[in-house]
């Protein structure tokens, strides 16, 4: 993950917005997410509120999209020989991890986003909430505390460990 926040920041991309809005573009991003968007934030020297507030904000962007159009969406990629396998094996993938989101509900999902670990996180949750049918207010709200969860471990290693190695 660290390469590709440090590819994003030092990127022609990332010479020509503004700080605040390549870390709202990164935390949209899946794998990077909100750990991406904090850790770019820190090497980007922004002021904490700003990089928490501009993280958080990109991760959740995705999330109403993904739980509302991802099965119509995989549906009409599964129609295709190119993307059938692709789709196939994120939704496999996404499916693997359901244990805890399909047995404890709200906490599973709430925790699987909150708790930044790899291959968690919001859009890795909100695909499985979607696939397994969950409530949209349900899963918005778990979501929610799970990226607010998130938010507070991540800026304790971004801005608290981490910010003091690279100062």
């Amino acid at each position: 993950m660290d390469s590709l926040v440090n590819w994003f920041v030092n990127s022609p991309l990332g010479h020509h917005i503004s700080r605040q809005l390549l870390v709202f573009i990164i935390s949209l991003f899946p794998i990077l997410e909100l750990r991406g968007g904090l850790l770019a934030s820190t090497l980007l020297k922004l002021p904490l509120w700003q990089g928490v507030l501009l993280s958080a904000a990109g991760n959740f962007v995705p999330i109403p999209f993904i739980l509302l159009f991802i099965k119509r969406i995989f549906a009409w990629l599964r129609k295709t020989r190119l993307f059938k396998p692709l789709v196939d094996r994120l939704e496999s993938s996404a499916m693997r991890r359901r244990q805890n989101i399909e047995k404890y509900g709200f906490w599973g999902l709430m925790l699987f986003v909150g708790i930044p670990l790899p291959v968690t996180g919001a859009w890795t949750g909100s695909l499985v909430a979607a696939l397994l049918d969950m409530d949209f207010k349900t899963a918005i709200k778990a979501e929610i505390c799970g990226i607010i969860m998130a938010s507070v471990i991540m800026t304790i290693i971004s801005y608290g460990i981490i910010g003091h190695i690279i100062r």
